[in-house]
């Protein structure tokens, strides 16, 4: 099951992911501070009435009985107060007489529910609205403050509790910003990674087919400068290989020269078995350098991709070598068809065959249809090759058999050959070691 991965992969997503994330961290922390001053304004809204009838009865306590008087109360001793224990409010209290210079040396505060009479503009409403008035249960603070030792005074007042309002238009401010930054990022990300796309699908052809179409030199300075570079890269690098194609051209033909002319002469040489071996060594010299050749080819080949059936190619070059009287067979197969280079896949199956036989003693060829793939199977009865030599036995002028004896193998050429071919097709060379004993090599192919 693939991993679920929530961070994007682009570079473009990954900045406006950041930005998102950034801007969510701003506004988190903004949220929190605005809260936080919301609360303190509440707690002074709940506080100051209380705070204002204390004040104004202290003030007016000497004086005739008025206004102040009846909303407080003076008593003697701690007071009995009903409600649950507002501390917030107490120490926002405290803080308040203190910034008026009202020396208070307690201060009580609770809050309980209570039926309370409408006020004037709550009546005037009702009144207006042809309805039948009513009192009705809000929430109220008692405050006691002790002024002097033992003497207290008494008021009470509507908390006036409500809860914060400000959330939704946080959100929408949120919003807002969140459209005007990441829009603008949005528009230049785009114009990233149109020359960026384009930048990485010439690269991934080059390396597929040692080709590769120009980058449009577009976007940002800095992509431009990038799209300009490769360019050049990419023009360089299809001289210096059309150059070695040339080059490789040219040693093949000056060598086929001289040993055409080798083969002419070794005719004739008038020993029979001394003719027959310096024919094998000419053939060998041939068959050697049309690998070196190939090897240096690969991943530019000329050939066209073809739409094959891979089980009748394999049934193809298994006739040619039980034809030569080669010990090969192969398993009947179910029809697997895919887009190849023909010719490369019957050569790299060929390599395949001819080591089989020659360290195994035997081929047994097959094709196997897969979940997105088609393996083509060569399997001998041979040792196999130890765990450790795998990744070895891939490498040019690698042989299993060190003793470099041309009868007992070629140059070391053959699975290094076949890995080239199977990494222009997209696909995989794989050695694996048969429980029942043998080597089993597979080219994996895309379906």
């Amino acid at each position: 099951m693939k991993r679920l991965r929530l961070w994007p992969q682009s570079l473009v997503g990954q900045i406006i992911a950041l930005v998102a994330l950034a801007l969510f961290v701003a506004q988190a922390i903004n949220f929190g501070l605005l809260y936080r001053e919301r609360i303190r304004l509440q707690l002074t809204a709940q506080t100051a009435p209380v705070v204002a009838r204390v004040v104004d009865a202290l003030d007016n306590r000497a004086d005739r009985p008025g206004p102040a008087r009846m909303r407080a109360r003076f008593v003697q001793g701690v007071p009995q107060l009903d409600g649950d224990a507002r501390p917030d409010i107490e120490k926002r209290a405290a803080a308040m007489f203190e910034d008026l210079g009202l020396r208070i040396l307690t201060v009580r505060v609770v809050q309980d529910d209570a039926v309370m009479p409408m006020r004037r503009w709550e009546r005037i409403r009702v009144r207006a609205g042809d309805e039948r008035p009513h009192d009705h249960r809000v929430a109220r603070l008692t405050l006691a403050a002790e002024y002097e030792p033992g003497k207290w005074v008494v008021t009470q007042a509507r908390s006036g509790d409500r809860p914060a309002r400000f959330g939704g238009w946080l959100i929408g401010q949120t919003l807002i910003l969140y459209v005007i930054v990441l829009l603008p990022l949005l528009w230049i990300g785009s114009r990233l990674a149109r020359p960026l796309k384009q930048l990485t699908g010439s690269a991934q052809q080059f390396a597929r087919t040692g080709v590769a179409d120009a980058v449009d030199e577009r976007g940002p300075g800095d992509v431009r400068d990038l799209t300009m570079a490769f360019n050049a890269m990419r023009s360089r690098i299809i001289a210096m290989l059309d150059e070695k194609d040339r080059m490789l051209g040219a040693i093949g033909h000056d060598l086929r020269t001289p040993l055409a002319s080798l083969r002419v002469r070794a005719e004739s040489v008038e020993d029979d078995a001394e003719r027959a071996r310096m024919s094998e060594t000419i053939d060998e010299m041939n068959r050697m350098l049309e690998d070196i050749l190939s090897l240096a080819r690969a991943g530019r080949s000329t050939e066209a991709v073809q739409k094959v059936d891979l089980a009748a190619l394999a049934d193809a070059v298994v006739e040619d070598f039980i034809e030569l009287e080669s010990p090969v067979d192969m398993t009947e197969s179910d029809r697997a068809v895919a887009f190849v280079r023909p010719q490369q896949i019957r050569r790299a199956l060929r390599n395949l065959i001819e080591n089989a036989i020659v360290y195994g003693e035997r081929a047994h060829v097959s094709v196997v249809r897969e979940a997105g793939s088609i393996r083509l199977v060569v399997a001998d009865d041979g040792p196999g090759i130890a765990e450790d030599r795998m990744e070895e036995m891939l490498e040019p002028f690698t042989r299993l058999e060190g003793s470099r004896n041309r009868e007992t193998g070629g140059a070391g050429l053959g699975l290094a050959l076949v890995r080239a071919i199977m990494a222009e097709h997209q696909g995989e060379l794989r050695l694996t070691n048969r429980p029942q004993g043998g080597l089993e090599a597979s080219l994996v192919l895309p379906a």
